[in-house]
């Protein structure tokens, strides 16, 4: 029996910049296969205001951050399993990026997907930082 993909959802709930959203899919369709995640995840495109938003209550900090990952914490067994949300602040993305917005998405994704999956550069003595930049070589990401 074949496994079915996981699916991936791409949301663009911010309107500042113009977003190659096919080109994203793309590419998060790609790190899905790459990654093999268990379950579907979403890829939340925000504002600047809505990150600081998210940031203060979540996190307690005040400013905006340009990823944010939060892993699901409910499995009812009903529903499909689901990974988790990455949200991302495009004004954010716009500002760091060096190689073109789309490329800054692409590389904020990554590392919002290897949070999902339990990596935390804080804590794991390089290991997500380094399977991030073997990711991002064969990926060709800045």
């Amino acid at each position: 029996m074949r496994s079915r993909k996981p699916k991936v959802n791409v949301f663009n709930r911010q309107r500042k910049y113009f977003v190659e959203m096919g080109e994203l899919r793309i590419f998060l369709d790609q790190l899905s296969c790459q990654m093999t995640p268990q379950t579907g995840f979403s890829v939340v495109l925000v504002s600047d205001a809505a990150m600081r938003n998210y940031n203060r209550e979540f996190r307690g900090k005040n400013g905006s951050a340009d990823v944010l990952s939060f892993p699901n914490q409910e499995d009812d067994g009903d529903e499909e399993p689901y990974l988790g949300d990455i949200l991302i602040c495009v004004e954010v993305a716009a500002r760091q990026e060096k190689d073109g917005l789309l490329q800054e998405l692409q590389v904020l994704s990554l590392h919002g997907l290897l949070h999902l999956l339990g990596y935390d550069h804080d804590a794991d003595q390089g290991a997500m930082e380094t399977l991030e930049r073997k990711l991002r070589r064969e990926f060709q990401l800045h």
